[in-house]
């Protein structure tokens, strides 16, 4: 007595197995066993069994039968052989071709070709990147035909089907096999996938729709841009051939340095050189900012090397929120490398006060007593 098939261990999948887990394992034993790629002598009747467990298992009324009644409960033995119950020649053609190929199925629409896209290297102030301007820009471009709006066909013609794809822009060439027509599709050579073809092109763009020239355009940059962010303007690139979409320009942005500030994100620093007798006794100093008015910041007295004092919302502005960073005040106490008699006698007088040791060694040694 000849056993009886399991369709799930023909699938290798569990009693449990989802609608997904199914499909995955019928595509993969498709493209193992499918006779045009496994020449075994036993692949024409694995691959019968494997379509017959998949059309059972793959219908949800049809799987609770077999659940419940075993192949009698679904009609027993596939009937109609290998050469009627493929059912499921989309799935078949998805796994090896991801879902195109058989014959009869709709042509593709044909896409006019878009322009390339354009880069535009700007170089602007640090003023303006924090501030935000406008800049007119110039380039060179290929842009319509003015002489043929586009077409790539001289005045008073017009551009004509193709006759090789008859205006599908794809050449089809189908073979048979055993599961029916199966179909090859490749861009058509004569009209590169346009579907239609000039016979007699522009004299002016020579059948291209195109014409090279000088453009000048307007661009806003945001406050709060940064080094190398690019600004996108659609349809502003190239024109696409024979009236196709235009492609991108892309404008990115250089910022040149200043000369007292430094940036990091949306703050800004500066960093303020005082000297000690400043830290110590105190004063009012200015600072750059990029309003080009200088600020006027005060430094206690006592004031630390390294003390940072905050500028509220003098910084850089956000570029997506409606917010602006601050301007941070470096302090750097300036120790004097140079002293005239008379400074060097303050400061000594100073130190004598203070108990400082200063002089080097003999100093310490008259901090010591042992002078």
């Amino acid at each position: 007595m000849a056993t009886e098939l399991d369709y799930y261990v023909v699938l290798g999948v569990e009693r449990g197995a989802s609608d997904a887990e199914i499909k995955r394992a019928f595509r993969r034993l498709a493209q193992q066993w499918h006779p045009d790629v496994n020449k075994d002598a036993s692949a024409p009747e694995r691959f019968k069994e494997i379509n017959e467990a998949y059309q059972v298992l793959s219908d949800p009324q049809r799987r609770q039968a077999y659940d419940m009644f075993g192949r009698s409960g679904v009609g027993g033995g596939g009937e109609g052989g290998f050469g009627q119950q493929f059912g499921g020649f989309s799935d078949i053609f998805d796994a090896f071709f991801g879902g195109a190929g058989m014959a009869g199925s709709g042509s593709r629409r044909r896409q006019a070709q878009t322009g390339a896209d354009l880069r535009y290297d700007l170089r602007i102030t640090f003023e303006e990147a924090v501030l935000g301007t406008e800049k007119e820009i110039e380039f060179s471009v290929l842009g319509r035909c003015e002489t043929c709006n586009g077409s790539g066909a001289a005045p008073g013609t017009g551009v004509q089907t193709c006759p090789q794809c008859d205006g599908r822009g794809e050449i089809r060439s189908v073979r048979q096999t055993m599961l029916g027509q199966m179909v090859n599709v490749s861009t058509c050579p004569r009209c590169r996938g346009e579907g239609t073809i000039v016979d007699t092109p522009c004299p002016t763009c020579r059948g291209d729709g195109r014409t090279e020239r000088r453009r000048t355009l307007r661009v806003e940059i945001p406050a709060g841009i940064d080094e190398g962010h690019q600004i996108r303007l659609s349809n502003e690139g190239e024109a696409g051939p024979r009236g196709g979409p235009a492609g991108s320009l892309y404008v990115a942005v250089h910022i040149a340095p200043h000369p007292s500030l430094t940036r990091e994100d949306s703050e800004l620093y500066y960093e303020a050189d005082v000297s000690i007798v400043q830290a110590a006794l105190g004063t009012r100093i200015r600072v750059p900012t990029v309003e080009g008015e200088d600020e006027e910041v005060e430094i206690k007295a006592g004031t630390q090397p390294g003390t940072e004092i905050r500028l509220r919302a003098r910084g850089v502005p956000h570029l997506r929120r409606a917010l602006r960073g601050d301007l941070h005040v470096i302090v750097n106490v300036i120790v004097p490398t140079k002293l005239s008699k008379r400074q060097r006698e303050l400061l000594e007088s100073y130190a004598k006060e203070t108990g400082d040791a200063v002089g080097g060694a003999h100093g310490i040694r008259e901090k010591l007593g042992l002078g």
